[in-house]
């Protein structure tokens, strides 16, 4: 076997190792950045350049090389981990993370993406290894790559983030959002009370009905949305970017703050989901509701199953109890039923609430065919669009948006919609996706429409709000009324009361709920571990503004 003397295949390690080096700086800058992958090559010839004038790995007076392993390690793998998740998601939202390691990850879809993360492994191996050589070689880096690591943990948002949330830092005022929060409550019920049908359709945000950057994929929501009432401008604020989040936002009036250290058992998974708080479903199951979830993922995902059932859910079905009766059993995806099967079920459960007459019904139901990356549309669609290219998340934004349309005329033909409220909504903005630069170039806004017997058709309102002010839309829409149009966080946009976003702005909103610790608290009542908990206070007056409110708004006002 013919091998190279070691002084000639030294020119050969330390260019592999700069070109190394170059490559994965480059990649990290055009995944966090906006510029085109060309970049990447410009980085790391403009890496090369640099390295090759300043002899990196071969000084003009060299030392001998020194077996030591450089501090900038973990700090260089800890930005991998996040360059990883930001090309994944597009925006890595570290309360997703927090609240999936503790919830529970199995069941989930994301199969596609394993064979990336091994690449991602792989590459970064390769990186730190090519890192290390340079510097055990070359004893100027040796010299300055301890301040390269202090200069890589403080800029990596995974590492002051996870301190932030994982601690509970607790500043001068924790409980800003638990004094704005207002217990839902039901004054008064219409007569008859009417169905509900809410459909979350995953990642279909209303962004996509911008028809210059992104055609005629939204036609059919917006052929929805004029036979009912439109809401424009429902941003994603803190917490509520992922779908439990969005869930839970949507129907509890409050943001998804993860459990974090409050979880009593770390390494479990959590037996049950923000338990300290009433949600939709508790309120129509007592007001005679019968109740039915239905989705084509697990419902052991991200403890969907166990929200649902422990808000008054008699029915809840998922992957695992509607797969059995699809006629063709191998057609499903990594997440489970496509939402051609998903909503023949739906109608079918919605024909036996329909037929017992024995109450009102409300049936909550998630697709899948928008997720990202690419998105999962239907056979129904394949059938009507053509050819999918296993990319354009535009086709699968269109399948998603026929699809809901599609099975509503059919509700509607069977009369399966009469004294209904249907409501459609996104449950999160989308994650990255092949248009990602044309959905960040500017405002992005949830899905939300109503249409039913007693809504307006045509109508369209703007206003600043967020996910948390549906809970109280809805209860409105549907003729309940509530104390102050408000529930939870949350404030009925049918109302003139302002909602959190339009009082305090988004950046506001997000540096309190970074410091919030009391409704963190209240979201988790009962999974406090016992040698935390303190003795009950005297109950107080709810107040919205208090004089130490006032001082501390003032200075977060830019």
């Amino acid at each position: 076997m013919l091998t190279l003397p070691r002084a000639q295949a030294l020119p050969y390690i330390r260019w592999w190792s700069l070109l190394v080096t170059g490559l994965g700086l480059g990649y990290a800058i055009t995944t966090l950045t906006r510029l085109s992958s060309w970049w990447l090559l410009v980085v790391a010839i403009t890496w090369l350049g640099v390295g090759w004038s300043l002899r990196w790995g071969a000084p003009r007076q060299s030392r001998p090389p020194a077996r030591v392993w450089p501090w900038s390690l973990l700090p260089m793998a800890l930005w991998g981990i996040y360059v990883y998740l930001a090309d994944s998601f597009g925006i890595v939202d570290l309360g997703a993370i927090f609240f999936h390691l503790q919830a529970g990850m199995s069941d989930h879809g994301g199969s596609d993406r394993l064979v990336a993360a091994v690449l991602y492994t792989l590459s970064m191996a390769i990186l730190l290894a090519a890192f290390t050589w340079l510097v055990r070689r070359d004893h100027r880096w040796r010299v300055g790559e301890r301040l390269l690591a202090l200069v890589l943990l403080a800029s990596n948002p995974l590492f002051y983030g996870m301190t932030q949330r994982g601690a509970a830092i607790v500043t001068d005022d924790g409980a800003w959002l638990e004094r704005r929060y207002t217990e839902p409550t039901i004054l008064g019920t219409p007569a008859p009370p009417p169905n509900l049908l809410l459909l979350y359709l995953e990642s279909i945000e209303r962004t996509y009905a911008d028809r210059e950057r992104f055609g005629d994929a939204y036609a059919y929501l917006d052929a929805i949305g004029d036979r009912g009432h439109v809401f424009e401008g429902v941003r994603q604020i803190e917490n509520t970017g992922w779908t439990m989040a969005g869930m839970i936002a949507s129907q509890c009036g409050t943001p998804l703050m993860p459990a974090g250290l409050l979880h009593d058992r770390q390494f479990e998974p959590l037996g049950r989901v923000v338990p300290g708080v009433e949600c939709l479903g508790d309120l129509l199951a007592d007001h005679g509701y019968r109740l039915a979830y239905l989705g084509g993922a697990s419902t052991a995902f991200a403890g969907k199953g166990i929200f649902y059932e422990d808000n008054g859910f008699e029915t809840i079905l998922g992957r695992e109890e509607l797969t059995p009766r699809l006629e063709d059993p191998d057609y499903v995806n990594n997440w489970g039923l496509y939402d051609d099967s998903l909503y023949d079920f739906t109608i079918e459960e919605i024909r036996r609430l329909d037929a017992a007459d024995d109450g009102p019904w409300g049936v909550v139901n998630l697709s899948i065919a928008g997720h990202a990356p690419h998105g999962y549309p239907a056979r129904a669609c394949r059938e009507r669009q053509g050819e999918f290219d296993g990319q354009d998340i535009l086709y699968s934004v269109e399948c998603s948006a026929w699809l809901a349309f599609d099975l509503l005329d059919r509700l509607e033909a069977e009369n399966l919609l009469d004294n209904t409220l249907v409501v459609i909504a996104s449950d999160h903005l989308t994650m990255r996706v092949s248009v990602w630069d044309e959905l960040i170039a500017g405002e992005r806004d949830n899905t939300f429409m109503m249409l039913g017997p007693d809504v307006e058709p045509g109508r369209r309102t703007q206003r600043e709000a967020s996910m948390v002010d549906l809970f109280p839309t809805i209860l409105e829409a549907m003729g309940f009324a509530i104390d102050d149009h408000r529930a939870g966080l949350g404030v009925s946009l049918l109302s003139s009361s302002p909602t959190l976003l339009e009082s305090y702005g988004k950046d506001k909103l997000t540096a309190r709920m970074r410091e919030e610790t009391a409704l963190q608290e209240r979201l988790w009542e009962g999974l406090v571990p016992e040698h935390q908990e303190s003795p009950p206070s005297a109950p107080q007056e709810q107040v919205l503004e208090t004089p130490g409110d006032v001082a501390q708004d003032e200075e977060l006002s830019p």
